[in-house]
């Protein structure tokens, strides 16, 4: 698996026989303890939700008068926000 992204260093405490089996597979891969830990937890994680649409849009009682004629534009900047408050 390939990590072209920016990648930030945290600290994991795993029991003495979690971490002897963690550096057991990274030897029997041939690869790092942080690529066998990123596979791992890359596994384990639901899959990210951006790029997914929405099922329901709506502007609500006295939303913009332009709505309809620009709702490709209402709609990007709710995307927007919601992906803010996930980062």
């Amino acid at each position: 698996m390939s990590y072209a992204r920016i990648m930030k260093r945290t600290t994991v405490m795993l029991p003495d026989d979690v971490l002897a089996r963690l550096r057991n597979e990274s030897r029997r891969r041939g690869t790092s303890v942080a690529e066998v830990v990123r596979d791992a937890v890359e596994r384990h994680l639901p899959e990210p939700e951006t790029g997914q649409p929405l099922s329901f849009f709506a502007m609500g009682k006295g939303g913009p008068s332009d709505a309809s004629e620009r709702v490709d534009e209402y709609v990007a900047g709710v995307v927007r926000r919601r992906s803010r408050r996930r980062s």
